[in-house]
């Protein structure tokens, strides 16, 4: 089977919220999960030691409180990426694991990228941990095919609807540095050049595509599809949403090397002492 991955933004759930996450997840087909808007409360624990409890590798750094950041889960071997040595601020906003394939190693990355409106310290803090990401991205670079997933607040500079004004000048320099700078293809755009698609909209005629993955370009060309779920924002019967952002989906022909024995992770007895997953 082919090694597919999912990213979805959480929305810092609630127990009762990360409850249902947790079964829609479980249904879902990825063996990688890149799960961003994580947050240091029940809802996101249950969900990291549901998984763990379950036989996945769960790999989230320590959130400071009330700070938000990424979990990744895995239903393949991982192992830790440099890159979380490489980061000092906000540093559980980008995570990374490494899983060994039939083609050599492949780095997973996932960033949550800091939101802003139009306060001086929202700006500062965006700047700030967009320019330490691109260092630990250098830091860490090597021939190692990468493939980065996440919600990076940002939308591509020629986006529809356009939304002028509502992003700066270094926020359009971040999305075009991915690929001029770091190599990176727009996964979504490779596949889909003229698909106007949104991942999140205060209102439906105004979306923005804000998830996005990423890859070097020798991994695009093993990339099969790279599609959004909507269905995680649609009301559900009782009126709810699993969150309000739709997920990306990356389907590649790597074939892992190791997959886990895992099971139901709705079913199994979740701890409640000391976390079993991975901190950095």
């Amino acid at each position: 089977m082919p090694l597919s991955l999912l990213t979805l933004n959480l929305g810092a759930p609630s127990l009762e919220r990360a409850t249902r996450q947790l079964t829609w997840l479980a249904g879902r087909p990825e063996d990688v999960f890149v799960l961003t808007e994580t947050k240091s409360t029940p809802g996101t624990r249950h969900l990291a030691d549901s998984f763990t409890a379950a036989g996945y590798t769960v790999t989230m750094p320590d959130h400071a409180d009330g700070e938000l950041g990424v979990m990744i889960i895995s239903k393949t071997a991982t192992h830790p990426d440099p890159l979380t040595d490489h980061l000092d601020y906000l540093p559980a906003r980008a995570t990374g694991i490494v899983i060994d394939t039939d083609h050599g190693t492949l780095r997973v990355l996932g960033a949550y990228v800091p939101s802003r409106d139009a306060s001086l310290d929202k700006t500062e803090r965006k700047k700030r941990w967009i320019t330490g990401f691109r260092a630990a991205l250098d830091a860490t670079r090597t021939d190692t095919p990468v493939l980065l997933l996440g919600d990076l607040n940002v939308i591509e500079p020629d986006h529809q609807p356009p939304h002028r004004g509502q992003f700066a000048p270094f926020e359009y320099d971040f999305y075009r540095d991915l690929t001029r700078h770091h190599g990176l293809v727009d996964l979504y755009r490779h596949h889909h050049p003229d698909r106007i698609e949104h991942s999140w909209a205060r209102r439906p005629e105004l979306g923005y595509r804000y998830d996005h993955a990423h890859a070097t370009p020798d991994l695009a060309e093993q990339v099969l599809t790279c599609d959004y779920v909507h269905d995680t924002r649609l009301p559900q019967a009782d009126g709810t949403r699993l969150t309000d952002h739709s997920g990306l989906t990356v389907t590649t022909t790597l074939t892992p090397a190791t997959r886990l024995l895992t099971s139901d992770p709705t079913t199994v007895a979740t701890p409640h002492d000391e976390p079993e997953f991975t901190l950095f």
